[in-house]
């Protein structure tokens, strides 16, 4: 399966250089003229790719994660991660589904490709994961603490959606409230989130 990477809605420009190289972010700076003839300083930043995998066991139930990382509170979200220097999307995506669930699948699907936000040049990949089977514990990093949470589609979308709890891939929500809004759009997904192929 090649994935292509979509472009930067704002790209850091050739003639941009790195100016702080951190762990997860670099910052890159470059000057561009304005409207009015000036010139000023623009700042972008820059980060690995992320894959997240939505698994869909063969009872029907999605893979939800309820994950805790220090310093920051408990959060509901989907397993997923950095995809490494060097590593295809794919590879990505089934490496973090079988080291935070513990699980292999027969097919992945690619449901979803975003950059997120404009000042940060990031691409999350979502999958849809079927054909589930559990071949070991999950191995976590150690800052992170990580439940299994088996929820129902309906469920899935419900905290998706749900303005209280503190769920953390806002980049599916649209699409959450698009099917929980029209009744159509509910089955197609739910026809697109069924365990059968």
């Amino acid at each position: 399966m090649e994935i292509q990477r979509p472009k930067s809605k704002q790209p850091i420009p050739e003639n941009a250089k790195r100016v702080f190289k951190g762990i997860i972010f670099d910052v890159y700076q470059w000057e561009q003229e304005l409207y009015n003839g000036s010139k000023a300083v623009f700042e972008k930043l820059k980060r690995p790719d992320t894959v997240v995998i939505l698994p869909v066991l063969p009872d029907g139930k999605i893979i939800l994660i309820e994950e805790e990382q220090p310093g920051s509170d408990l959060v509901i979200g989907i397993p997923g991660g950095r995809i490494d220097e060097g590593e295809e999307v794919l590879e990505a995506a089934k490496r973090e589904l079988l080291e935070e669930t513990g699980y292999e699948a027969d097919k992945f699907i690619l449901w979803d490709v975003q950059q997120v936000v404009n000042k940060i040049d990031w691409v999350i990949y979502t999958f849809i994961a079927k054909g589930l089977r559990k071949i070991a514990e999950p191995k976590l990093d150690g800052g992170e603490k990580i439940t299994l949470k088996h929820v129902s589609f309906d469920e899935f979308i419900d905290i998706g959606t749900d303005t209280s709890v503190r769920f953390i891939e806002t980049e599916v929500t649209p699409k959450l409230l698009e099917a929980k809004a029209y009744p159509d759009k509910k089955e197609e997904l739910r026809k697109l989130f069924s365990p059968e192929y």
